[in-house]
């Protein structure tokens, strides 16, 4: 992490901050002095057009969903409304600046430097009905930390309104290829807090498996059920994708292991509603025989990833008010991995917690709060490149503010527009296994709190 022995060069803390400040400011002064007045939009533009309706309809401060949002997504996209004859494409920009407190030698992706680095993403969409009860979300990304395009969440269903018990019901299925991406809570893993990160910043190096080690790595199909606007159930599998498969598609897997066989995945949730109020409580989870590092011989690893989930929602007609949590258990039996060379312990667990409160003021400026705990077994060989005491134990807190001045409209000139300004600071307790010198080389867990402005624009 460091670059060795050598101490990284240490920024001045003033400096940076007002660097991540004057970068929020101009896109901001940009966008409020250029955009002009206002009309209908919702944070993906397609989706915009067909139903013509406000982004704060479907959003509470986007990507967050709302009931109505939730209940769009889980009738397969297909709901109408609008008069727009374009077809169900947009697009998101996103220029981001990254001040880490302490910078690392050499940067810490190539062809960035050592520290206050800006950064691009962008993202083309193909989003909205197909056909009636067919449609999709799908993305595809550039950007220039990776420099390379590929594909991105692909979410693609059917669903059938319909009657169970005398209670309305929705019967449906998603193909996609991210586990939780199907998902309409915004407490569970891949549209979780944070919902951007800087990827120029060091990150904890331990997660579970359902919390985007596959990511667009897999494919998957999901059959569910949503009843009487009450209980959500989904049982489903995952298979990944070969090598060859994901570097075609632009992935360049960190680890690449691979699922024998179908994963099996499920979901259940009950989200009772009253007033301005809804409250979600749930599990979900994904089982799997792994082979590690795709090498046969040996046998599979077997990790089961069981999490439990929850969301209140308060949405008012000025203030909006929501707290999303997750707890993961991993339990990973590594009888492969250890005969490989690859783990010490032939038994390991690993916990994660996450947890986040956003208070919105008409629907504009908002502010949130987040923790974060990765916990789990000790373990050399495993742990041993990313930690100095081979630990995967990390925490710390997020913070964050938000300005998104087009929620109820976007301009004249494209009424669609929609854009979330931020400015994020996360701060580390304790960052792979230690809250001092954890890579051996005097890297302190500190060194690693990260300033992070954005702009995310979609049109």
């Amino acid at each position: 992490m460091s670059g060795g022995g050598r101490a990284p060069k240490v920024a001045s803390k003033m400096s940076a901050a007002a660097y991540a400040v004057l970068a929020a400011v101009a896109f901001g002064a940009v966008a409020t002095v250029s955009f002009g007045s206002v009309r209908p939009v919702q944070a993906l533009p397609s989706y915009a057009r067909q139903t013509r309706q406000q982004c704060a309809a479907c959003h509470n401060g986007f990507p967050e969903l709302t009931p109505y949002g939730r209940q769009f997504k889980l009738n397969g996209y297909t709901w109408t409304g609008g008069t727009s004859d374009l077809p169900p494409i947009a697009a998101m920009a996103i220029p981001t600046f990254t001040n880490v407190r302490k910078g690392i030698d050499g940067g810490l992706v190539p062809g960035f430097g050592f520290n206050n680095d800006f950064a691009f993403t962008g993202s083309l969409f193909y989003g909205g009905k197909i056909f009636d009860g067919l449609g999709t979300f799908s993305q595809v990304t550039y950007g220039n930390v990776s420099n390379r395009i590929h594909w991105d969440n692909i979410d693609l269903r059917y669903a059938t309104p319909s009657e169970l018990l005398g209670s309305e019901a929705v019967f449906g299925v998603s193909a996609n290829n991210n586990p939780t991406v199907n998902d309409v809570w915004n407490s569970t893993p891949a549209w979780g807090y944070p919902y951007l990160a800087s990827e120029l910043a060091p990150a904890p190096g331990a997660m579970t498996l359902i919390e985007g080690t596959f990511a667009q790595q897999v494919i998957g199909l999901n059959p569910y059920i949503y009843w009487n606007r009450l209980v959500y159930a989904e049982i489903g599998g995952y298979g990944t994708l070969s090598a060859r498969t994901n570097t075609t598609l632009g992935i360049e897997p960190e680890g690449t292991s691979a699922f024998q066989g179908i994963a099996p995945s499920w979901r259940l949730a009950i989200e009772p509603a009253w007033g301005r109020n809804t409250w979600e409580f749930g599990t979900f989870g994904l089982a799997t025989n792994l082979i590690p590092d795709r090498m046969t011989g040996m046998g599979t690893d077997h990790l089961t990833d069981v999490g439990f989930d929850t969301q209140y929602q308060f949405l008012g007609a000025r203030d909006s008010f929501s707290v999303q949590a997750r707890f993961i258990t991993e339990n990973q039996n590594l009888p492969a991995s250890q005969a490989l060379g690859l783990s010490t312990n032939s038994h390991n667990n690993l916990r994660t917690w996450h947890a986040k409160a956003t208070y919105y003021y008409d629907q504009a400026i908002g502010a949130t709060a987040g923790y974060f705990n990765v916990k789990g077994s000790g373990d050399p060989l495993l742990y041993g490149p990313i930690s100095a005491v081979n630990s995967p134990n990390s925490n710390g807190w997020t913070l964050e503010l938000n300005y998104i001045p087009f929620n109820y409209g976007g301009p004249d000139f494209w009424p669609w527009l929609n854009v979330k300004f931020g400015l994020q600071y996360v701060h580390y307790n304790k960052f792979n296994g230690a809250a001092s010198n954890y890579d051996g080389a005097g890297r302190n867990a500190g060194d690693n709190n990260t300033i992070f402005a954005f702009a995310w624009i979609a049109f």
